[in-house]
């Protein structure tokens, strides 16, 4: 079964692909959930105009990615936390507190699209993210964790 995705969904595919699933798939969980829609013939020609005119807008989205991604590439981002006399983090940082310290400096980036390279961060010191800005530009963050 062939379906029209209509957002992004996590190990299949991104918004406007088509892509073939199994039928249950399709009927049970993607159409019900409106993540979907069947590929019909005629949906795929609205599907190639839609694409051809969201084609230069989506350039133009991408160039800003890469912009963003260069940048934040060149920079340390300082994470605060609150630490203990040993050095240890009362909890751990997370990828929320990461997305605050990188709007902080102006730069937007949605805490869904952050992914740690480290099991727990627990302890003060240097650590590198990476950040998915665009579903074809994905960049590492080098982030330091502070004593706050």
């Amino acid at each position: 079964m062939e379906v029209i995705l209509k957002q992004d969904v996590k190990n299949l595919g991104y918004k406007d692909d088509v892509v073939k699933v199994k039928p249950g798939y399709g009927r049970n969980f993607l159409i019900p959930k409106n993540l979907a829609e069947i590929a019909t013939p005629s949906s795929k020609k609205v599907l190639t105009e839609t694409v051809k005119q969201r084609a230069f807008k989506e350039q133009k989205i991408k160039t800003a990615a890469e912009t963003t991604a260069a940048k934040l590439k060149e920079m340390i981002v300082k994470v605060g936390a609150k630490v203990g006399e040993s050095g240890k983090i009362f909890g751990s940082v997370t990828s929320v507190q990461l997305a605050d310290a990188i709007k902080k400096l102006g730069y937007e980036v949605d805490r869904k699209n952050i992914t740690l390279n480290e099991d727990s961060i627990k302890s003060v010191g240097t650590y590198t993210a990476t950040i998915r800005f665009h579903k074809d530009v994905t960049g590492t963050v080098t982030f330091e964790v502070v004593q706050e």
